[in-house]
Order: structure tokens, then C-alpha cells, then sequence
């Protein structure tokens, strides 16, 4: 029997893909981490705060921020069973911008007080935000309440980028703010559910 729309792919294989990309790069994002053997002597509080406590920030922020959009993904995959070739490349970059997470947060967590480095990050971040948006643009064909949702992280880090060029310092706050997303989605499909 042949296949009626040879030309689409099936979403699950692109999801198992994705699982195994998600896993792979939230794991190494603990990779950049210290190891216990840098202490010279038996470390104070002190000792422990000034190592750890930027990597730390890098990677609790890098590591939720991977895990919303593995649920922003995952609930996008859902709704599209088949795709054509345009999606399935698009959502490659995407995974592709998921995959150098670890690099760009290695950088920010060893030097975040650097506008470059906090920069960079900032841009990697407002490229998975805007890649995010654009798919769910294309799945929901048009303007909906989980596009809505979908925008509101790209709005976050792109000023939050700005932030990071003038005070490095600041910007991992003002990107924290990016995870308004998922209330919002949650209020909006509150809504929706009331209106039917």
C-alpha cells in the first residue's frame, strides 16, 4: 500500500529526535560545572559562593529555559502530526539552536559580567524565542492565543539583550521575567476553555 502523502513526515520520528536532543543538551549543561578537585584546601562558604554562584544562575536559567520550550515543542508536535519538508528543516534549526545551549551557557556562566559573552547569550536566547514563534505561527495559521504565548519570551530577551550590552549584570533577571509565558498560556487556555 503506498503512502497517500508521501511528501509529509511524521511528527513522532521529529519528537523522538527532539527528546534525545532536549536530554543531551540539558544535561551538558551541567558539564561546565567546577569539580571538586579546583579546592587547593577544604573550600568555606565563602570559596563555594564565589565558584559556583554564576555558573549556577547560567545554568538553572539555561536549564529551565530548555525545559519550557521542550514543553512548547512537544505541545506544538502534538497539534501536527504530519509536515512537509519546510517545517521539518525549520524545526532542525530550531533543535540546532537547542544543541549549542551548552556553549553559549558555558560562556555566560564563567563570564557573565562581560557584555559580549551576556550579549551572545541574549541573541541565542531571542533565536530559540523567535524559532519557537515562527513554528507555532506555521502549526496554529494565524494569530491565536498560543501564538500569543509563544511571542511573549522573544519579548522578553530581545530587550533583555539590550540589557546585557549596557549592564550584564541585570540581564539574567529581566530574562527570568521570560517564563510570564507560560502563565499567560495558561490564562489564555483558561479563557478559550470558558468561551466553549
Amino acid at each position: 500500500m503506498t503512502d497517500p502523502t508521501p511528501d509529509l513526515f511524521e511528527m513522532r520520528r521529529l519528537e523522538s529526535l527532539s527528546n534525545t536532543i532536549f536530554g543531551v543538551a540539558m544535561t551538558l549543561l551541567a558539564n561546565d560545572l567546577p569539580k571538586a578537585g579546583e579546592f587547593k584546601a577544604m573550600p568555606t562558604w565563602s570559596d563555594l559562593a564565589q565558584l559556583y554562584s554564576g555558573r549556577l544562575t547560567g545554568l538553572i536559567l539555561s536549564f529551565i529555559i530548555a525545559g519550557v520550550f521542550w514543553i512548547s515543542h512537544h505541545r506544538r508536535l502534538a497539534r501536527q502530526p504530519e509536515a512537509g519538508r519546510h517545517i521539518v528543516l525549520l524545526n532542525l534549526v530550531f533543535l540546532l539552536s537547542i544543541v549549542l545551549l551548552p556553549v553559549t551557557n558555558g560562556l555566560y556562566g564563567n563570564y557573565g559580567a562581560s557584555s559580549a559573552v551576556a550579549v551572545l547569550f541574549g541573541l541565542h536566547l531571542t533565536v530559540i524565542a523567535g524559532l519557537n514563534a515562527a513554528l507555532w505561527w506555521l502549526v496554529m495559521h494565524g494569530f491565536r492565543h498560543q501564538l500569543i504565548a509563544a511571542l511573549f519570551p522573544l519579548a522578553v530577551f530581545l530587550p533583555g539583550t539590550i540589557v546585557a550590552a549596557f549592564a550584564p549584570q541585570y540581564a539574567s533577571y529581566f530574562w527570568f521575567l521570560a517564563f510570564g509565558g507560560l502563565l499567560i498560556r495558561r490564562r489564555m487556555d483558561r479563557a478559550a476553555a470558558g468561551k466553549t
